[in-house]
């Protein structure tokens, strides 16, 4: 089981949990329509370095002479049912098919000994249900979107210690060597 920290901060925090955030999956025109199309997420969790997200914080608030410290996006990444995950539905919204995960497999995953995903329970009081992060599924968001999102819309933040594993996790994903199929 994971420990949360409830408390709604002054900035964005890596480890946030924020219910309901949206990402522009495209925008086009089409015929002189301008066409976008949007994904809801009904969870996601931040994945952008704390540290980050601090200078980005202070930036703001100073005005400062230079602003390079400043984020443009966060990286997050969506939380999704384990159920669904286990029943491979978690992706249909989507219209992406996904096998069912049990057996050894979903063992596995919930020990989190899959690279590419992290399990995750949480305590019964955030009304959260235990949740899967597929680290393939990250995407960002704008900084002022989630400062907006988080007046509203922010569920719990992951404790330091775990929200430190996440990002353990993610970066060795992100890191590791595609060997070519045989």
């Amino acid at each position: 089981m994971i420990r949360i920290d409830e408390q709604v901060g002054e900035r964005v925090r890596q480890g946030d949990i924020f219910q309901g955030v949206q990402y522009l999956a495209s925008a086009f025109e089409e015929s002189g329509v301008l066409v976008i199309k949007k994904i809801r997420f009904p969870y996601s969790i931040v994945l952008t370095q704390d540290c980050d997200l601090d200078q980005d914080a202070r930036i703001r608030g100073e005005k400062a002479t230079t602003q390079d410290k400043q984020l443009i996006s966060v990286l997050l990444a969506p939380l999704y049912n384990a159920e669904h995950v286990w029943a491979g539905e978690h992706l249909d919204r989507l219209s992406i098919k996904s096998p069912p995960i049990s057996g050894t497999a979903k063992d596995f995953l919930k020990q989190n000994q899959r690279p590419r995903h992290h399990y995750i329970e949480f305590p019964k009081e955030t009304g959260l249900v235990p949740a899967v992060i597929d680290f393939k599924h990250y995407f960002s968001a704008p900084v002022v979107y989630l400062l907006h999102l988080s007046k509203t819309d922010f569920k719990c933040r992951v404790s330091e210690l775990y929200r430190e594993q996440i990002s353990d996790r993610f970066a060795a994903f992100l890191s590791r060597i595609a060997l070519p199929d045989e």
